[in-house]
Order: structure tokens, then C-alpha cells, then sequence
């Protein structure tokens, strides 16, 4: 299914981590997709570029500031959302950190400050969604959850314990949530992407090890920021009606 055939007008979307890489990718998909789209992250002044980028482009989007970590952000980003297109009905739960090295040497403030963004911050961030869907109208009731999980969650990469133990555990979450709220008009999946060059990871790959790391892939190549704008759409939409509780892997073969 091409990006262009998917229609998601009378959506809202709230996109977390929408200051810059895939979430900044997702936001400006769902927008040309017609889908109503909160940008939300710590960064605004990042944001409100995106959202300038998004309306000259003919799209519908606002900004605010959230941090995921944060239950009383949680809850006033979603309040200011409301207030702005009304209920979100679609949830990408997309902001993320990472810290390397072996976990062994790692300080506890960078342990906390991960699992805070990375597990605590989805299950805020979901959670919140979730209580308002289930508070909403009839007609509101199909809602549409994507966790950002990674190939990191189920393959060995030494170096990336705790992101990689923080990327299992919301993939695990994803799949009870979508068996507790199944017959609450909500559906749960969890998106694990191979290696897409973002911020988080643009320093390791020009590195000498990130270049004997990406030759070891099968297709030799990083998969482009495009590469998720398919599924993401279909997984936003009512086609996806009859899929919830499944984990997604799309790696370009990264993993064979």
C-alpha cells in the first residue's frame, strides 16, 4: 500500500519525540495523510518550525511542549491537544534516548534518565491516551497506538544493554496492553525498525566501527528515514481495523 492511498482525515495524531529524526519524519507523514498532528517533545522551538514546515505544505499541526518522563507534562500536552483538534486518537509513542557503553561502567543518573524517557515516558504517554479514548464518544472509539520498540530488542548488540532491555520491555508492553484493552476500541502495535541514520546514532555510522557494522548487513546499506512510512500510515488507519497486538520488525534484513 503506497503512503498516498491512505486517507486519515478527521485523525489527530500525537506524536512524541516530533523535535527531529523518525518522529519529525512521522509527524509530517501523518500530516500529508490528513491526519491533525500534535508535535510534542521538550524542544519547541524545534517543533514550531515543523509545524510552519507542516502548514505551508497544506497541513494541519500544533505544538507543545512534553516531557514524556514527566506525568503532569503528560497530562497538560494531552489537555492543550484536546483543546486544539480535540480528542487523540492516534498515539505514536516515539521519544527516545540512548546511552552506550557497558553497562557496568554506567552511572545510575544515566540508567534512570534512559528508563525515564525510554519505558517510564511510553507508559505515560500511553496510558494518558488511552484513559481519554476510553472516556471519549462511541464515534471516537477507534483508537490507534504505535510503541517505537527497535531491532535492538530481540538481536545482541554489545554496548546497548540498558537500550536494548529498554526497547524489549515497552515491545512486551505493547503486546499486554493490546490484550487488555482489546475490547476497549483500542488497538496496540509495536514498530521495531533496523538501523535508520537519526541523531541518536549519525556519529557511531560515520565511525570506522559503524562502517564494518553496516557491512556485516546483508544489503550493506542503512535503511532510509522513508522506510517506515508505509506501515506507520497503515497501522494509523481504520485498514488496520483487525491488527492489534502485533510486533513489527522492519530491518531491510539487518537481522538475517
Amino acid at each position: 500500500m503506497h503512503p498516498a492511498q491512505i486517507d486519515l482525515k478527521g485523525r489527530t495524531a500525537l506524536v512524541t519525540g516530533a523535535s527531529s529524526g523518525l518522529g519529525a519524519r512521522f509527524a509530517s507523514v501523518l500530516a500529508a495523510s490528513g491526519a491533525n498532528v500534535v508535535l510534542a517533545a521538550r524542544r519547541v522551538d524545534k517543533l514550531q518550525q515543523l509545524r510552519e514546515e507542516i502548514e505551508r505544505a497544506g497541513g494541519r499541526a500544533f505544538a507543545v511542549e512534553m516531557d514524556v518522563g514527566d506525568e503532569r507534562s503528560t497530562r497538560q500536552a494531552y489537555d492543550a491537544a484536546e483543546k486544539a483538534f480535540g480528542t487523540v486518537d492516534t498515539i505514536i509513542a516515539n521519544a527516545g534516548m540512548n546511552v552506550e557503553g557497558p553497562i557496568i561502567d554506567l552511572p545510575v543518573a544515566e540508567l534512570d534518565a534512559l528508563l525515564a524517557v525510554n519505558v517510564r515516558g511510553v507508559i505515560l504517554t500511553v496510558r494518558e491516551g488511552a484513559r481519554r479514548l476510553f472516556a471519549a464518544p462511541a464515534e471516537r472509539k477507534h483508537g490507534r497506538i504505535v510503541i517505537m520498540s527497535s531491532l535492538t530488542a530481540s538481536t545482541v548488540s554489545p554496548g546497548l544493554a540498558l537500550y536494548s532491555a529498554s526497547k524489549a520491555a515497552v515491545a512486551q508492553l505493547g503486546r499486554v496492553l493490546a490484550r487488555e484493552w482489546v475490547n476497549r476500541g483500542v488497538n496496540v502495535n509495536v514498530l521495531c525498525p533496523g538501523y535508520i541514520e537519526t541523531d541518536l546514532n549519525s556519529d557511531w555510522f560515520h565511525t570506522e566501527g559503524g562502517q564494518r557494522q553496516i557491512q556485516r548487513w546483508p544489503r550493506k546499506r542503512m535503511m532510509d528515514i522513508s522506510s517506515l512510512d508505509s506501515i506507520l500510515l497503515y497501522l494509523a488507519a481504520d485498514a488496520s481495523s483487525h491488527v492489534t497486538g502485533s510486533v513489527f520488525t522492519v530491518d531491510d534484513g539487518q537481522s538475517l
